[in-house]
């Protein structure tokens, strides 16, 4: 199994389930629209998105607020480019990519309980979290499966 997180050789030559591998372009294309808002909505989705009563905030403490979820978006974008790259053009890493996803959002969730947010309503990404990690569980699975040849980048 540490020979399917750590191949030998990088390449596109992905051995896993056919699910493993398309499983991963929602997730990219999710991360990628995430890190977009974040980096693009006025209030970086803060309130607009995660409800955190930014009108309660003195001016300087919502523009902190809103510079670190922008700042958030900008790690979570170029999380979302290794993860293109990695769809791409290097599959056989696409293990390694679930593990990773899967220790995020795990500790998204220690954070969050170790260091809550006050929010108005419950934010969708509380949610999400949940689900991420069932999809990154699921998807190290299937991609740790000898679903016998490599399968490469058509064309």
């Amino acid at each position: 199994m540490l020979t399917r997180l750590f191949p030998p050789s990088i390449d596109n030559g992905y051995r896993g389930h056919p699910v493993g591998l398309w499983l991963f372009v929602p997730i990219t294309a999710i991360t990628l629209w995430r890190s977009w808002a974040h980096m693009a909505l006025p209030d970086g989705g803060a309130q607009s998105i995660a409800t955190i009563p930014l009108d309660t905030y003195t001016q300087g403490g919502a523009a902190t607020v809103i510079t670190v979820f922008a700042l958030w978006g900008l790690s979570q974008f170029l999380i979302a480019l290794f993860y293109v790259v990695v769809l791409l053009r290097y599959r056989t890493l696409l293990p390694l990519m679930y593990v990773g996803l899967l220790l995020e959002y795990v500790g998204r969730l220690a954070v969050g309980l170790a260091k809550p947010i006050v929010t108005l309503e419950t934010p969708p990404g509380a949610t999400m979290n949940f689900v991420f990690i069932a999809l990154a569980t699921i998807g190290l699975l299937l991609t740790l499966r000898d679903s016998g040849q490599p399968k490469g980048m058509p064309g």
